[in-house]
C-alpha cells in the first residue's frame, strides 16, 4: 500500500503499528531493489521506501504482494519533507540515501540534496547508535559530503554497519559499474549522547 504524503503534514508513525526490530528508511527508494531486499530479508523489521514518483512506488508495491512482503511501506514523499517534519524525531535505525542525483554542473549544484542542513535533519532522525548509510557515482560529490558530515562530530565513520548488505546494488548501481563507474558507499553511526553533568 502507498501512503501519499506529498502536500501534507502530518507526522505518521513509522512502526506501521508493529512493535519491529528495527526501522529502516531507502530515501528516493527508485525502483526498489535495496527497500525489497532489506523487506525480504529482514522480515522482523519495517522497511520505509520513499520516492515522489507514484509509477515507480505502484511497480514495487506489485513486487512486494507478489512476494508476500508484509513489513514494506512504500511513502510517496519529497526527502526534505520526510525528514523535517513527515517522521518523528530519533525514530529510524538505518537510512539509506543511494545515488541522489549530483547536480555536477556548478550552476546546478543548489539543487543538490545532500547540505549541511540536510544531513542536520537525517540526524534528526536517527535514534542513537542509528546508521546514515550514502552513497554515489559522482567522485566529487563524495568530496564535499565528506566535508559537510566532518561538520557533525556525534556521527563517526562505520563501514561495519553496512556489512550486511554490501552484496546488494540498486538497478542505477548495477548500471554504472557496467559502465565502468565507481560506485563508493559511505556509512556513518550516529554516537549516543553522553549524560549530562550539569
Amino acid at each position: 500500500m502507498i501512503e501519499i504524503l506529498t502536500g501534507t503534514y502530518q507526522v505518521i508513525d513509522p512502526t506501521r503499528g508493529r512493535a519491529p526490530s528495527a526501522i529502516e528508511l531507502d530515501m528516493g527508494c527508485g525502483k526498489g531493489r535495496l527497500a525489497l531486499e532489506l523487506a525480504r530479508r529482514y522480515p522482523d523489521r519495517v522497511v520505509l521506501a520513499s520516492d515522489v514518483m507514484l509509477g515507480r512506488l505502484r511497480r514495487i508495491d506489485r513486487k512486494a504482494t507478489n512476494r508476500g512482503l508484509t513489513n514494506l511501506a512504500l511513502l510517496r514523499a519529497d526527502n526534505l519533507d520526510l525528514a523535517s517534519y513527515l517522521l518523528p524525531h530519533a525514530c529510524i535505525d538505518r537510512i539509506h540515501l543511494l545515488c541522489p542525483d549530483p547536480w555536477p554542473k556548478e550552476r546546478h549544484r543548489i539543487k543538490r540534496l545532500v547540505t549541511t542542513d540536510f544531513v542536520g535533519r537525517l540526524v534528526r532522525l536517527l535514534k542513537p547508535g542509528g546508521v546514515l548509510h550514502m552513497s554515489t557515482d559522482h567522485v566529487p560529490y563524495l568530496a564535499d559530503w565528506r566535508r559537510i558530515l566532518a561538520l557533525y562530530p556525534c556521527l563517526r565513520e562505520a563501514a561495519a554497519a553496512i556489512a550486511d548488505i554490501a552484496d546488494i546494488q540498486t538497478e542505477f548501481e548495477v548500471q554504472w559499474r557496467a559502465a565502468g563507474k565507481d560506485v563508493p558507499h559511505l556509512a556513518f553511526r550516529l554516537e549516543p549522547r553522553p549524560p549530562d553533568r550539569g
